[in-house]
């Protein structure tokens, strides 16, 4: 005992990198949401606490990080944890606010849909939560080992969600397929970190773009498969073609909601990753990664846009129409630019909004068992329920891109980004694959207005579809700011330069 107090006395005091808790609370605050859940769950028998507590408490949570998020916006300064390794600059404030409003407006929606399908409501929330903190990490996320944690979080998470209705053997088979092939991509993203470490000596991502601005690295094979791993791992989070095959059937098979927020908050956590690890980290070696990223969002962009074109489930043209949108969101940033990262974050935000507005009505007429979805159900929705198809049709239109909604800007900025990075190509890659996505999402507006209702089964639960005031509040929400970004992009494209650094 002696000897080690006098190595301790030798060895001085312990020194702890200083945190600032405050500036973590985006973090903190949908991780202590999640077990605050939890204990009260465990302690209160379910009959006293209604299960739409649970949903409105995780609203809460998700609102309360939001305006954690707007305060940090007004300080001066990025807030650094941790020794560095974990940073809330302007785009990691920007992502979490995109992550966070994901949860908080499909919060709404959880109580009727859980109640009507069979899922607890307790479980989904906490999952969810916790998949929000994880995907706050990944944006805010300084060092490779950060970023790893930061998505092991949010895709535990994830794989459990896809799983959760027992009741659907293709929620089940969801799960398997995304847990399995997650851990396949896991792989891949290890690798790549650690064959990166080893060219640079480093995982941290200033440490990363600090060696290779000061060093000229001649035998860099180590670090060009390094960047091809971490290319491969991150492509799987954004279903880049042809990392995309998990994509369509967990979509489909996962409970709506959950897909919802796979294709908003999973989403931008993943795209996040990508800027922080290639735009910034690995900038000054653009000329290696470029022409991958370039091949990647031609083939998203195809691949997406043709196979939505002849899908006959909503859920599963929505997964395709989602990938398509990640070929877009490449397309910025290939670009590798402070503009091509602005129409990035913008062009995250946009779409966030409009696929939980989405994913909420196919929620609305999926019936009792989560699979009325196919094109023939929603024949005559106009008809039946003239509000809910109203809702689907701007959502729709404004992932088609037509002008005055949010998709519009959206798609503007980032062909705009390639042109100026001298794209050329794959800006027209980008225009005539709008095209050809507009005509899955015409299809889907003609079924809900000209399709005949009489096709469907007139006894099903679906017929006149009960919305409920959660839902209804979503999609009117969703609807008012893609117009309203739309028409007035000027505030959300202010924001997304800040956070670009422009």
């Amino acid at each position: 005992m002696v000897e080690v107090v006098a190595v301790t006395a030798q060895l001085g005091p312990v020194v702890t990198p200083a945190v600032d808790w405050a500036g973590l609370l985006p973090v903190l605050l949908p991780a202590a949401g999640a077990l605050l859940i939890l204990m009260v769950r465990s302690l209160v028998p379910r009959r006293l606490l209604p299960a739409a507590v649970d949903a409105w408490w995780m609203f809460a949570t998700a609102v309360a990080g939001l305006v954690a998020v707007v305060v940090l916006w007004q300080r001066d300064g990025d807030v650094r944890a941790f020794g560095d390794q974990l940073v809330m600059d302007g785009l990691g404030m920007f992502v979490a606010a995109v992550v966070l409003g994901s949860v908080a407006l499909a919060a709404p929606m959880l109580p009727r849909y859980c109640r009507r399908v069979g899922i607890d409501t307790a479980e989904l929330c906490v999952l969810t939560l916790l998949a929000a903190a994880g995907a706050v990490v990944m944006a805010g996320a300084a060092d490779l080992i950060v970023l790893f944690l930061g998505l092991e979080t949010m895709s535990i998470a994830a794989y459990v969600m896809a799983a959760l209705n027992l009741r659907r053997l293709e929620s089940l088979e969801a799960g398997l397929k995304y847990f399995v092939l997650g851990a396949f991509s896991t792989a891949f993203l290890l690798y790549g970190i650690a064959l990166v470490y080893g060219a640079t000596g480093t995982t941290s991502l200033d440490g990363i773009a600090g060696y290779l601005d000061s060093f000229l690295v001649l035998r860099d094979g180590m670090l060009l498969a390094g960047l091809a791993m971490l290319l491969v791992g991150l492509g799987f989070k954004v279903a880049a073609v042809p990392f995309h095959a998990w994509a369509p059937d967990v979509y489909a098979g996962a409970p709506t909601p959950v897909t919802a927020l796979m294709a908003s908050a999973v989403k931008a956590a993943g795209f996040a990753a990508l800027i922080r690890v290639f735009v910034e980290a690995l900038g000054s070696r653009a000329d290696d990664w470029q022409p991958a990223v370039f091949a990647l969002a031609c083939a998203t962009l195809a691949v997406g846009s043709v196979l939505a074109a002849v899908q006959s489930d909503a859920k599963r043209l929505l997964a395709y129409s989602s990938i398509s949108h990640a070929g877009f969101i490449l397309v910025g940033v290939q670009a590798a630019s402070d503009q091509g990262v602005s129409a990035v974050l913008f062009y995250l935000a946009a779409y966030a909004v409009i696929a939980v507005g989405s994913f909420t009505v196919v929620a609305v007429v999926s019936g009792p068992g989560d699979d009325r979805t196919g094109l023939a159900e929603l024949a005559g929705l106009g008809t039946r329920r003239p509000a809910l198809a109203l809702g689907l049709t701007f959502l729709l239109l404004a992932q088609a891109g037509v002008p005055f909604t949010s998709g519009f800007v959206a798609k503007f900025s980032v062909i705009s980004a390639a042109v100026e990075s001298r794209s050329y190509w794959l800006a027209v890659v980008a225009m005539v694959s709008a095209v050809v996505a507009a005509f899955a999402y015409l299809r889907v507006v003609v079924a809900m207005y000209f399709g005949d209702a009489g096709d469907t089964d007139p006894g099903a639960a679906d017929a006149r579809p009960a919305m409920g005031l959660g839902a209804a509040a979503v999609v009117v929400a969703a609807v008012l700011f893609t117009v309203a970004a739309g028409i007035f992009p000027g505030l959300l494209e202010s924001a997304a330069r800040t956070a670009a650094g422009l």
